[in-house]
């Protein structure tokens, strides 16, 4: 017969801090400023890290009522997310731009006994909005699987360690939680990045912990059960369906909200503008202001070829292989900013983002770069104060 195990005989997550030795020399507070300064010094801390303020002051502020074992209420979460100012005068900077109505969709989904499936095309801020949305649940975004198409069944049910396995035979120490385990074991969000990578047969293996919130161990005859405040968060995008597509069994376990691409070229620009300043500054390059005519040239470009139509309505463009995502419009600006910034003059120039445009739109050597080819000519060409736009794309296409 079957047991219940207790929460706290799961090992908590890595990045919880144990208890600080407070009879050394330096004690909590010392353990505290370690853990403090390693953070500041990550290339890309964890949310729950980078807005440690911001989440402070909303739980500060935060009145309304918190289901079990959420950090902040459903409205501070969606607050979190979109932004807004507090009664403080506290300015909560926005993570996600886009349908308010879509973040209050999420935030109420994992606020019942469904699971979330946040579905888009590559580039939606699928994976950041999932990281934001645990960091303000559960203060916590790294209890991760990354699918792939090599993830194991291992990686979400659990392990063993193999030493003490041969040498003691199953027991709860020679056991190794995978971070779905202890997110149901501390009530707490769990995440799954692109879960149609992931093999069908190991997708399948959500199903009893999503329907049941109980994860069997027949070598214990034990289980884990979820406790109050466990739910999980996958992405997926759109351009992998026929990967691996989800069961109908494990796709009703899932209340799906779909993100969209920025409805407006001023809603991208604005996206754009955000993210390069917020990486930008983690490395120390020029501010994005200095280049935003060079950012709405990108977010323009990408547009147009992904929609197949010119800005006015008057040219239709035939679009190439890539997606030609946000998130690739942030990449080439942050890669045209280093170049700005090491071998020119720290303005951000057509020629610095000419080559990261090459790059993202050219990715069938033979069909992508007549697809190209034939945009620079009929319309970048044509287009009034885009003659030094048009030079760059010229010198690095030829």
């Amino acid at each position: 017969m079957s047991v219940s195990v207790e929460p706290t005989s799961v090992e908590p997550s890595r990045n919880h801090s144990a208890p600080a030795n407070t009879h050394g020399p330096q004690g909590a507070e010392g353990a505290g400023n370690a853990v403090g300064a390693q953070a500041a010094e990550a290339l890309r801390p964890h949310a729950e890290n980078a807005f440690a303020a911001e989440l402070a002051a909303l739980a500060a502020q935060d009145d309304r009522p918190r289901p079990a074992r959420w950090k902040l209420s459903p409205w501070a979460v969606a607050t979190y997310l979109l932004g807004g100012t507090l009664g403080d005068g506290t300015v909560i900077t926005p993570k996600y731009v886009g349908p308010r109505r879509i973040v209050e969709v999420a935030v109420t989904t994992l606020a019942t006994d469904r699971a979330l499936l946040l579905l888009g095309v590559p580039g939606t801020a699928k994976t950041w909005v999932s990281e934001h949305l645990a960091a303000a649940v559960s203060g916590d975004s790294t209890l991760l699987v990354q699918g792939t198409a090599g993830t194991p069944e291992e990686a979400i049910r659990y392990g063993w360690n193999y030493a003490r396995l041969l040498a003691h035979g199953p027991s709860r120490d020679a056991l190794v939680p995978s971070p779905v385990m202890r997110a149901m074991a501390q009530g707490m969000t769990a995440r799954v990045e692109e879960l149609t990578r992931i093999p069908a047969d190991v997708q399948d293996t959500l199903i009893t912990i999503l329907s049941e919130k109980t994860l069997p161990i027949p070598e214990l005859g034990e289980e884990v059960q979820a406790v109050r405040g466990f739910n999980l968060i996958a992405t997926a995008n759109d351009r992998d369906r026929g990967v691996n597509d989800l069961s109908s069994a494990l796709r009703r376990r899932f209340n799906t909200v779909v993100l969209p691409l920025p409805e407006t070229p001023e809603a991208e620009v604005d996206i754009v503008t955000r993210r390069v300043d917020q990486i930008g500054r983690s490395l120390d390059l020029p501010a994005v202001p200095d280049g935003i005519d060079e950012i709405r040239r990108v977010v323009t470009v990408f547009r147009e070829l992904r929609d197949g139509l010119t800005t006015d309505g008057r040219t239709k463009l035939k679009s190439p292989s890539g997606t030609l995502s946000t998130a690739e419009a942030i990449s080439v600006v942050t890669s045209g900013l280093a170049l700005a910034a090491h071998f020119g003059d720290g303005v951000l120039r057509a020629g610095d983002v000419a080559a990261g445009i090459l790059g993202a739109v050219v990715r069938d050597p033979a069909a992508d770069r007549v697809v190209w080819q034939e945009y620079l000519e009929t319309v970048v060409r044509e287009r009034d104060g885009w003659k030094d736009f048009y030079r760059a794309c010229r010198e690095v296409s030829a």
